[in-house]
Formats: C-alpha cells, sequence, structure tokens
C-alpha cells in the first residue's frame, strides 16, 4: 500500500511544508475520529482536478460504514461535488450523498485542510444515521469539540506547527476526556475520566471547577494554555497512582477558548516498567559477580601455575587461565548490556587484546584484525561461541606461525543475517597439513570448538586451506599460494 507521502508526490504537487502539514494531520487525526465516532478521509486533490483518497481513519468509538480500504481510490462523483465545493470556497461543508458501496445514504461532512497559502486537501467525517450512535451528553459534547477542532483545521491552526511530540503512548478518547472553557474549568468530564478521578481521590462534582481546586495537578493544562499548544505530562498523582495526561487548548484568532484534556491511568504499567529495571539491574549485577568470581579463580589458577615445575603442566593451566578470562569477558560485557543480548564486537575486540597479549611474541610478530560485527547475539550463544573464537584463535598461532616464523596476520570476519551467524578465521601463515581431518583431530582445542559448534551452537564448522581469493577479500597481502588456513563457522542465531 503507497504510503500518504508516496501519493502526495504522485497526485500534486504540494511542497514540502504543506506535505508535512498533511502528515502531521494524519499523525492526529485518530483523536477526530474519535470524537465524532465517524470514518475520517483525507481526499487529495490531483493536478487534473480529480480527487484521490490519501488515507483513511476508522473510529474506535463508533461502527464504520466502510469495509474496504479506500486509499489510492478515486473519489466518487457524488463526493467530489461535496469536495470541489469546499476547496473552492474554503469553508466547512455538509452534504448526503449515495455511494455503491454502502447501502445507506452517507453524510458527508467536509472540511477544507488549510496550508500555508490556502487548501491543500479536504478531510471528510463520513457516517450513516441509520446505523451511527444515539445522541446523548457524551455525544454531543465530543461532537462540538470535534466541530471546534475541524474549525481549527480550515484555519490552518491544527494540527498545532512546531514540535512534534510522541503519540505512541499518548491517552485516547476512550481513555477518559475532560472538556475545558477557557478559564480552564471543568465542563464535562467522561465516564471514564471521573473514574479515573475517582482511583486517586477525588470524588466531588469535577464540573464548574478548576483542576486544580480538586487537589489535581494542572501543570499540563497551564503549560498548554500558555503555549497554545499540546502538552504531554506523566505524573504520579499519588503515591499509588500514576496518570498520563495530555492537554489539547482549542485556539481561535490566537486566543485560548478552551481545552480538553485526556488522560490514562498507566500505574500497572509504570509499575511493570520498575519491576523489569529491577530484574535488569540484578541481571547485570550478578553478572557483574560472575564476573569477579571468574577473576578470582583465574588469579588463584595463576599462583598454582607458579608452584609447578612441570611444563606441561603449567601450560595446561595457563590454558585453562585463558578459557576463564574468555568467559569473564562475556559476563563483563553482559554487566554492561540491558537486556540479554550483546552486541558481540564488544566482546570480540577485546578477545584480540587478550590474544595479542598472550599469544605474540617478538620472535613471532601476529597482528589480530576484525572484520564485521556480527550484529547482537542472546548470552546463550555469545558465551560458547567466544570460547570457541580463543581457541581458534591460540589454534592459527600455534600452527600457523611456529616459533621463529616471520610471523603474519590473523584476520577474523563476521556477518551473518536474520537467522545465522557466520564467522571465519583467516591466517596467512604455514599451510594446513594435506592429511588434516577436523573428526581425526585429538588436540584438546579443536575437540572443544568441534563439541560446542556442533552441539551447543547448532552450527558447522570447516577448516580447509586458504585460497588467493580468501585473502584478497580480506586485504591480506605478500601470501604465497595455498599457504594460511581458513576456518569458518555457521551458527543459528
Amino acid at each position: 500500500m503507497a504510503t500518504l507521502g508516496e501519493l502526495v508526490r504522485q497526485h500534486t504537487d504540494l511542497g514540502k511544508e504543506d506535505a508535512a502539514h498533511l502528515q502531521q494531520l494524519v499523525g492526529e487525526w485518530g483523536m477526530l475520529a474519535d470524537l465524532c465516532f465517524a470514518d475520517m478521509i483525507l481526499y487529495l486533490r490531483d493536478r487534473e482536478g480529480g480527487w484521490w483518497v490519501g488515507a483513511q481513519v476508522r473510529p474506535a468509538t463508533g461502527q464504520t460504514i466502510y469495509r474496504a480500504d479506500l486509499v489510492d481510490t478515486a473519489a466518487p462523483v457524488a463526493t467530489r461535488r461535496v469536495l470541489d465545493a469546499t476547496f473552492a470556497e474554503g469553508i466547512i461543508s455538509e452534504a448526503e450523498i449515495l455511494r455503491e458501496d454502502v447501502e445507506e445514504p452517507v453524510q458527508v461532512l467536509a472540511v477544507p485542510v488549510r496550508g500555508s497559502s490556502g487548501p491543500v486537501a479536504v478531510l471528510t467525517r463520513e457516517w450513516s444515521s441509520r446505523t451511527g450512535r444515539q445522541p446523548g451528553e457524551l455525544e454531543r459534547t465530543y461532537l462540538s469539540i470535534f466541530h471546534r477542532f475541524a474549525e481549527m483545521v480550515s484555519e490552518g491552526n491544527f494540527p498545532f506547527r512546531g514540535r512534534v511530540a510522541d503519540l505512541s503512548a499518548a491517552p485516547r478518547v476512550g481513555d477518559g476526556a475532560i472538556v475545558l472553557d477557557e478559564n480552564a474549568r471543568v465542563r464535562y468530564a467522561s465516564p471514564n475520566a471521573v473514574s479515573a478521578l475517582h482511583r486517586v481521590g477525588i470524588s466531588a462534582n469535577a464540573v464548574g471547577q478548576v483542576l486544580s481546586e480538586l487537589g489535581f495537578a494542572d501543570s499540563p493544562v497551564r503549560q498548554a494554555y500558555e503555549r497554545r499548544e499540546p502538552v504531554i505530562e506523566e505524573f504520579d498523582q499519588t503515591d499509588d497512582v500514576t496518570l498520563l495526561v495530555r492537554c489539547i487548548p482549542i485556539v481561535a484568532d490566537e486566543v485560548v477558548t478552551g481545552g480538553v484534556l485526556f488522560l490514562r491511568d498507566v500505574t500497572e504499567v509504570r509499575r511493570r516498567d520498575r519491576m523489569l529495571l529491577s530484574k535488569d539491574a540484578t541481571i547485570r549485577e550478578i553478572h557483574h559477580r560472575v564476573k569477579n568470581n571468574l577473576q578470582t579463580i583465574s588469579s588463584l589458577l595463576r599462583l598454582q601455575a607458579r608452584r609447578l615445575e612441570s611444563a606441561e603442566a603449567k601450560a595446561a593451566v595457563q590454558e585453562s587461565v585463558r578459557r576463564i578470562r574468555t568467559i569473564a569477558l562475556v559476563h563483563e560485557t553482559l554487566s554492561r548490556e540491558p537486556g540479554d543480548d550483546v552486541a558481540f564486537i564488544e566482546i570480540v575486540r577485546p578477545l584480540m587484546r587478550l590474544a595479542e597479549e598472550g599469544l605474540q611474541s617478538p620472535d613471532r610478530p601476529v597482528r589480530f584484525t576484525v572484520q564485521g560485527d556480527g550484529g547482537r547475539l542472546p548470552a546463550t550463544v555469545a558465551t560458547p561461541l567466544s570460547v570457541v573464537l580463543t581457541e581458534l584463535l591460540q589454534n592459527a598461532v600455534d600452527h600457523g606461525f611456529p616459533e621463529g616464523s616471520d610471523g603474519g596476520s590473523v584476520v577474523v570476519s563476521l556477518g551473518g543475517d536474520d537467522e545465522f551467524v557466520h564467522v571465519s578465521v583467516v591466517n596467512d601463515g604455514r599451510g594446513l597439513d594435506p592429511d588434516f581431518s577436523l573428526d581425526g583431530a585429538t588436540g584438546l582445542g579443536l575437540s572443544i570448538v568441534r563439541t560446542l559448534v556442533t552441539t551447543e551452537l547448532n552450527g558447522t564448522i570447516v577448516i580447509r586451506p586458504g585460497q588467493p581469493a580468501d585473502f584478497a577479500a580480506l586485504g591480506l597481502e605478500g601470501h604465497r599460494r595455498g599457504d594460511g588456513t581458513v576456518v569458518e563457522l555457521k551458527l543459528s542465531r
């Protein structure tokens, strides 16, 4: 389906300012549809004088008369007559029309949408008198408010210019509405608004009183009236109740003639938010403590290694320390990240530094680099993958650059999509043994890699000799044909 912006460009020659005005109107008109209990349609006048539906909204407070989506369809002939008259005269008009797709006659209230230099579109309220809501005090009050907003639309005063607030969580008409006069006195409170006031301990009849006299926080109302623009604010009305309110002033000739206050009780939502924040903080504290405990274990093992005389035993302890530090690094990253996911590149970079510190030597200078980022990964994937990557870096140095070699480069490449993570470790050192087989490898490091990749990570691993294209793609120069090794991992996210 085409967007309003695309339809404006396709059918009209409106400038950016007028197109933005229409976009802002569509962002606000859910409130208008709820206030008038009817479908609302925005019609665009094309370059030949025809009319096209640019946007459509159905009310949450009433019954729709249009089952089908009308966006990007031409206006019926009967509707075009009303639209032409409204657009030409620039005043609100009303008519009854017959449409083939609606059984009953359709009542149309057409409102010219005034832009920077005159009408730029027509907004209609379309309903059937046979299926509409029966008029009561609430219906009459809401309709009177709608008509005042319609006048503001025709005058170019609505939607309000300037800052555009985030309306995704703003209170709607059905949450509760309080109608105010020019002095911010309550003229009407909907049943839902009365219930919200009762929940905060205000049981007195609000009609005829100023909100501050009732003990209600009226800061949003005062700001909206003073600035002549909508104000959204959330506050704790009592220790137990949190309210989200939006006050919209009604303006005529630059003078505030009234306003409407929508309010929603968000106490339970904020209670859950606080619980989630508390839970998140607890989880991060746990990760921090696990990291500290692992560092303590690592320190104890290093102390033990100093007392060992066997070179083989010292090497085994050092490898254990390296693996523990890798896991501690993951927990340290998770302790700083909100949620259970972590940006894997934030783990890989410190891992590369650890590899440089522990695996480099003057006899074999090795340069470690990383390309790509791998996206965000859950902790259940990041932890074993970090251990796998550490083992592969160790293996790349031990077998690709033996003591006495000229050294070289090790490149970790990260990539993938929404389903899989692709990791490759490429070195341009000594080539892979022609008789090498991963299934037949007996070394502890490769055994750990094979087990973690195929079981915990549900992935595949391929170890093969490097090819010139592999090194060229990574920017590695100076290698000899057939030298080097490529390890490729494909893992499920």
